[in-house]
């Protein structure tokens, strides 16, 4: 299904108009009065541009209101979430956030301008992605135990390859270097289509990429899967094993979408967009575009939300602290 059409039948499917809830305050009560923006860290056309259009959406229709989606890209999504930290808190500009500006940026960058907590209060999480480590056929092995000791035999001849400096690619690759003590280059470009390609050409022999992008090749024999980074298995590639069940134990990397949104915002709001959001990824329309990008919805509360987030900070510290990832 192309993407236009899926946004139609989303569009449809929520043109009943918005749910009520009731609002402490009279100015809550009016929210929202004015269009809404919601800032995309990363570039028109990425994975996170794609998923925040498709949400905006029926969430215009829903709240009654036109929603603008504003690509804020650079400094691995420092610069957008700067922009919102700094924000009045009102509901009407919010960050769709990943890993990148609110688990590892903290690390990677120095002098960031923000908190990723404190500056930030957490709406929900919007879904996940999980990855997968795939290999370019000449590389001569079917299993992790195996690629392990092919790269301990020719140390630096492996490289990986990801879609930028600081990516769940990145990161996911530097801690199985550092967790399986392997000597292998990191190569990024600018983007998954740039990093596939090079894979394709056996400019890199490997890569932890997304599964939306991977499942193409796949099916035409063109890479290999060996597993994937989640703690548990996917249901959308179920045969796969996890790094965990090949031998590293606790491995447990994805890629995470969620809308933030300035600290001090009104608890109403969040709970309004809150459940808006739930309500949307629930209907069959988000369920077969998400299943499209080869990620799985995964609504939480704030609570839960903000406390995912506080759990994947120490856990990026310590990968980029072990492998001594940087962004430029």
């Amino acid at each position: 299904m192309r993407r236009r059409d899926l946004i139609a039948l989303v569009g449809g499917a929520f043109a009943t108009g918005l749910a009520t809830c009731p609002f402490a305050a009279a100015a809550a009560e009016a929210y929202p009065s004015r269009p809404i923006t919601i800032i995309v860290p990363f570039g028109a056309g990425s994975g996170t541009d794609i998923v925040t259009r498709i949400i905006a959406q029926p969430l215009g229709i829903a709240l009654n209101q036109n929603i603008v989606v504003d690509n804020r890209q650079g400094a691995n999504g420092a610069i957008a979430a700067t922009y919102v930290a700094k924000a009045p808190p009102d509901g009407y500009t919010l960050l769709m956030s990943t890993n990148s500006p609110h688990s590892a940026n903290p690390f990677l960058l120095k002098n960031i301008a923000y908190d990723p907590v404190k500056d930030f209060a957490a709406v929900t999480r919007i879904g996940s992605f999980t990855l997968m480590l795939v290999v370019n056929p000449a590389v001569p092995v079917k299993t992790i135990s195996e690629l392990i000791a092919y790269a301990k035999a020719h140390p630096g001849k492996l490289s990986f390859g990801s879609g930028s400096n600081g990516s769940a690619g990145h990161l996911a690759g530097e801690a199985f270097k550092a967790e399986t003590g392997v000597n292998m280059v990191h190569v990024p470009y600018k983007g998954g289509a740039p990093a596939m390609q090079a894979l394709l050409a056996g400019d890199t022999q490997l890569m932890f990429d997304n599964l939306a992008n991977s499942t193409p090749q796949l099916k035409a024999g063109k890479i290999k899967a060996l597993a994937v980074t989640t703690a548990k298995r996917s249901a959308l590639s179920p045969e796969l094993p996890t790094l965990a069940e090949t031998g590293l134990p606790g491995f447990d990397i994805y890629t995470w979408w969620g809308f933030m949104a300035p600290a001090g915002t009104p608890k109403e709001i969040i709970a309004k967009w809150n459940a808006e959001v739930a309500r949307i990824l629930a209907t069959p329309e988000m369920k077969t575009f998400f299943a499209q990008q080869g990620a799985e919805p995964a609504p939480t509360s704030p609570e839960e939300f903000a406390a995912l987030i506080r759990r994947e900070i120490p856990k990026y510290a310590k990968i980029v602290k072990d492998s001594g990832a940087k962004v430029d």
